[in-house]
């Protein structure tokens, strides 16, 4: 079914917003991270022992409702977008631990085929917008959106997610669904539980949307109703990351709208989801994801620094990757799994890390840190703006923080405007600020903002941020 939903939970929820553009993170907080396939027990603690205390403000889950079982092949990360009734159980949980998990991280019917006019019932032509908002997906059931009773218990179901606390909604797949019936289900939408939110606050929406050009649908067409998945983001700069059709680093000077991406405030961004870390949905082969962890994490510097959109991190498990001519045969592969098919616990290293088959990119101390940085730099401008014409770039945020990315085949050795104040500043992609003194690299700013920044090609991680909270 396509009016599938992944729920947005806060680890803390303060502040007033506006709409349902703006999530009700804590103040402060700018960033959201999927945690993919986490079981109901895991994601509460992780709120409690983790994203609080290191500047998350939110969490994206899996689909909370009864799905179909699939058993070949075993298992797969993909039933749980198969929807089969309303019911708050899935393999992630019991309803009440779903509700457990809500109160924890808060407090830190009918179908188209009779509309659809293709012989296989299947969308068949892109360029049809009535085919591709009226037949199936795949072969999957698609809902008549049109009929009131259907609007009725989507609303339903998603109100009884928001009176149990959830603070927003991911609605999947929206291009295969008209528009104004989307704008009537959120309309009767609840405003959000007073027991975490403030009077009145409406539940944050983001809609995935893939747009890449070339279709007569359009994100523009949902962007009214809260924020549209920016899939060009990625793709775009997975290949300046890679280098790839001449593209280099210093193209970034004019990112966000003036090279075509949608309005800031309307767009959630993000380098990979599960989908197209996998090959599926949309971006191609020029997307990052942690299975290239060194350009992963150079990306994830840049998106982090950035202020276009609001962005979301991706925390992910492994699988057994097996390609043949260029397709994974194993991207249907479920999360770490026990014999019996039930999900594993997410495995906490002592190193502070995930193992066990759990990635857990959020948990990298490098994305961490820039997590961090984007919270303390949040609402100042991008500013001194530096690049060598090729693939070495540096720029500020007001007088907040500044980062410096070399991505080219030699040394990076500049001085360079930062607009911080002087001092000694740690560096956060190295290390950190403990105890008084700098974990990694540091660096001097002068009385007259500049400092000196030497970055080495061979660096385990090619570039470098300071930031107001990081001066020794």
């Amino acid at each position: 079914m396509k009016m599938k939903t992944k729920v947005c939970l806060l680890a803390v929820a303060l502040g007033l917003g506006l709409a349902q553009h703006h999530c009700q993170m804590k103040r402060g907080r700018t960033s959201i991270v999927h945690l993919f396939e986490w079981r109901w027990a895991d994601v509460a603690q992780e709120c409690e022992r983790y994203l609080a205390p290191n500047g998350y403000g939110g969490v994206q889950i899996s689909p909370p409702s009864e799905n179909i079982v699939v058993t070949k092949p075993w298992r797969p990360w993909w039933e749980r977008y198969q929807p089969v009734s309303h019911n708050l159980c899935s393999r992630s949980g019991t309803e009440q631990e779903l509700r457990d998990m809500i109160t924890r991280c808060n407090a830190v019917g009918d179908f188209n085929d009779q509309k659809c006019r293709t012989r296989s019932g299947n969308i068949e032509n892109y360029q049809d917008i009535y085919q591709v908002r009226d037949c199936r997906l795949l072969g999957l059931l698609d809902l008549a959106h049109r009929r009131e009773h259907v609007r009725q218990k989507v609303a339903e179901y998603m109100n009884a997610l928001i009176d149990l606390g959830v603070a927003g909604f991911r609605v999947d797949a929206c291009k295969h669904i008209w528009p104004e019936d989307l704008h009537v289900i959120y309309s009767r939408l609840h405003n959000l539980n007073t027991t975490w939110f403030p009077a009145g606050s409406k539940p944050f929406i983001y809609q995935e949307v893939i747009d890449l050009g070339g279709e007569p649908i359009k994100a523009s067409e949902y962007d009214e109703m809260g924020r549209v998945t920016e899939f060009k983001y990625g793709a775009r700069l997975g290949t300046v990351i890679r280098k790839w059709n001449g593209e280099k680093l210093s193209d970034l000077k004019n990112w966000g709208e003036d090279c075509g991406l949608m309005a800031s405030e309307k767009a959630l961004v993000f380098l990979d989801n599960h989908d197209n870390q996998r090959g599926h949905g949309a971006g191609g082969t020029s997307i990052l994801t942690f299975w290239e962890p060194r350009l992963y994490r150079l990306a994830m510097g840049f998106m982090l620094a950035h202020p276009y959109g609001m962005t979301r991190v991706m925390s992910s498990y492994r699988w057994n990757r097996q390609i043949v001519d260029g397709k994974d045969q194993n991207d249907w592969m479920g999360p770490p799994s026990f014999p019996d098919g039930s999900t594993k616990p997410v495995h906490i290293t002592p190193d502070g890390e995930c193992g066990d088959g759990w990635v857990c990119e959020h948990r990298w101390h490098q994305i961490r840190n820039m997590v961090i940085f984007r919270n303390v730099v949040n609402g100042q401008p991008l500013c001194n703006w530096w690049d060598n014409g090729s693939n070495q770039i540096a720029f500020g945020r007001g007088n907040h923080g500044f980062i410096v990315i070399n991505n080219d085949d030699w040394t990076l050795d500049e001085i360079l405007n930062t607009g911080l104040a002087s001092g000694t500043y740690c560096d956060v992609i190295s290390g950190q600020k403990e105890g008084g003194r700098c974990t990694g690299k540091q660096v001097t700013v002068g009385e007259d903002g500049k400092a000196h920044f030497r970055i080495k090609c061979s660096d385990p991680d090619p570039f470098f941020a300071i930031h107001m909270n990081s001066k020794l």
